[in-house]
This record gives C-alpha cells, sequence and structure tokens, in this order.
C-alpha cells in the first residue's frame, strides 16, 4: 500500500535494502515528492540539483522557484519524509541552492507535458 505525507503526495513501499546505486534511488523516490501547488515532482521542476548517499545519509541539494516561496518548508519536509521512509537512509541533509537560479528551462520534458496537460504553459 502507498504510504502519503500529510494527505498530498501518495509514495511507493520503500526499498527493504539498499540498492546498488544510492543516489539513483533517491532520485527515484524524489520523483514522488510533488510541489504543493502543482501535480508534479519536484524532480520534474528541476528544483533538484543534486543527490549523494553516502554512509547512510542522504544528502540533498535543493533550491524553490523563488526565495520567497510559500510552499519552501512544506517542500523540505516531504523531502526529509520521503527519504527518511527508506530503511537504509539514517539521515537526510538538505543544502538549499540559490546558485544558479531556478529557471522554468530546469523544467524536464516530462513535467511540460503534464504541465501542458493542466493547461499551464512553460
Amino acid at each position: 500500500m502507498p504510504h502519503a505525507s500529510g494527505g498530498r503526495d501518495r509514495w511507493s513501499e520503500p526499498l527493504t535494502e539498499l540498492p546498488g546505486d544510492g543516489a539513483a534511488a533517491l532520485c527515484a523516490a524524489l520523483d514522488e515528492v510533488l510541489d504543493p501547488e502543482l501535480p508534479i515532482s519536484v524532480m520534474e521542476l528541476g528544483l533538484v540539483y543534486g543527490v549523494a548517499f553516502e554512509h547512510g545519509t542522504a544528502r540533498v541539494d535543493l533550491t524553490f522557484t523563488a526565495t520567497a516561496c510559500p510552499c519552501m518548508d512544506f517542500i523540505k519536509q516531504d523531502v526529509c519524509d520521503r527519504l527518511a521512509q527508506e530503511p537504509w537512509v539514517e539521515s537526510v541533509e538538505i543544502n538549499e541552492v540559490w546558485d544558479p537560479p531556478w529557471t522554468t528551462a530546469r523544467i524536464s520534458e516530462a513535467g511540460r507535458r503534464k504541465l501542458k496537460r493542466l493547461g499551464v504553459g512553460v
């Protein structure tokens, strides 16, 4: 049964063991974390600038669409909650990145298709 974060996101079951590529597994998990305002993931929006996994710690370089984004705390909490769901993740560190600034050019093709279906042009 999928897990939920405060009723906002539906998440897959956690992996039972550490996969061979921890960073790729983190990216797959982050692809389930949705922006609170749009049904598009933080990965598709291009908010994740990088991930690393070492000695049980998941590190995420994360940005936001604006410095005054009202959803920053929700997104950070959902990122932490989703990654902490994995039994092989012992801790989560989020590094806020503001350089380079986020632009719509960072939105993935899959994200652009989703937004277009919603009537949002980018």
